[in-house]
């Protein structure tokens, strides 16, 4: 990307760091919610139906074009959506429902090490050192993050835990998928057709719109709406625009930003406080991840089709 002007790679920055907080409020809001009486089920409903439709609009208006593929790849837009995209937000929602903000995002972003796995166990790559050491690193600090150190093991709130790295595995599956149909369609595509397979999962498995017949102040209205659009499609949208940009790895460095803005965010307006080895174990799986990152954009890119 050494052609690209100066002004065009800081733009790059800036636009996949307001990416990184827009997702971050997007999590102390969805929290606002359900610290309000809202379920994961009616907020993942909620969000997915709004972003898909959201995008939906924009794209017919200003890229028509976008909106065609191929039918014999329905079934790989189906897998997208369900595993997923569908699967990960409503993980990565239970997650925030159930344990502070920033914990349940700093789960989430440990889908890198999950792909690591992957490329181990399924492709037969061998392990690195660097990898081997983002590995323990991210399972150190995700030790300390979730308060384990604790000898009161009971306290733990392991719903929420758990949901937070099956978040983290459904990234990473979301990773793998996006890239292979990227390699066909635009990001935008990709993006709309997983949304739709997603939503229709969650129109499905909980009672077709139900979410949007509850009674709601404006405020609330006012929250789903921002984590519809303004927490889903413009970050996104941001990010992608970002990575025009800047490096892919540099991008997804610098988005490391988010559970950092989340923990601040969360303890401004929610009241949600880390203890000191927490915010340690915090910032030893962001370092880990920027590790890996950095390791992975050295190597030899992994053929995932």
């Amino acid at each position: 990307m050494s052609h690209i002007h100066p002004s065009q790679i800081r733009l790059g920055y800036f636009l996949v760091i307001l990416a990184a907080i827009l997702f971050a409020i997007s999590g102390t809001t969805a929290k606002f919610l359900f610290n309000s009486g809202f379920t994961a089920f009616q907020l993942i409903q909620l969000r997915i139906t709004l972003a898909f439709a959201g995008l939906l609009l924009w794209l017919c208006i200003r890229h028509p074009q976008s909106l065609k593929i191929s039918r014999k790849h329905l079934p790989y837009f189906c897998c997208l959506g369900v595993f997923g995209i569908g699967a990960a937000q409503f993980f990565y929602l239970l997650a925030i429902s159930r344990i502070n903000v920033a914990s349940a995002i700093l789960l989430h972003y440990t889908g890198p090490v999950f792909v690591a796995v992957y490329v181990v166990l399924v492709r037969g790559r061998k392990l690195s050192i660097h990898t081997i050491l983002a590995i323990i690193g991210t399972l150190l600090g995700c030790y300390f993050m979730v308060g384990a150190y604790n000898l009161e093991l009971n306290a733990l709130n392991w719903t929420g835990i758990l949901a937070g790295l099956l978040a983290a595995v459904a990234f990473a599956a979301y990773s793998l998928m996006s890239d292979y149909g990227m390699r066909t369609y635009t990001a935008w595509t990709v993006l709309l057709y997983g949304l739709l397979f997603a939503a229709v999962m969650w129109n499905v498995l909980h009672p077709p719109l139900d979410a949007f017949f509850h009674s709601y102040s404006a405020v609330q209205w006012s929250c789903i709406l921002f984590i519809g659009i303004f927490g889903t499609i413009f970050p996104f949208g941001l990010y992608f625009e970002g990575i025009k940009r800047i490096e892919p790895t540099h991008a997804s460095i610098t988005a490391t930003l988010e559970p950092i803005s989340a923990g601040v965010f969360a303890a401004l307006f929610l009241g949600e406080l880390m203890a000191p080895l927490q915010i340690f174990g915090g910032l030893l799986v962001i370092v880990s991840i920027v590790r890996l990152q950095l390791h992975s954009a050295a190597s030899k890119p992994i053929p995932i089709d």
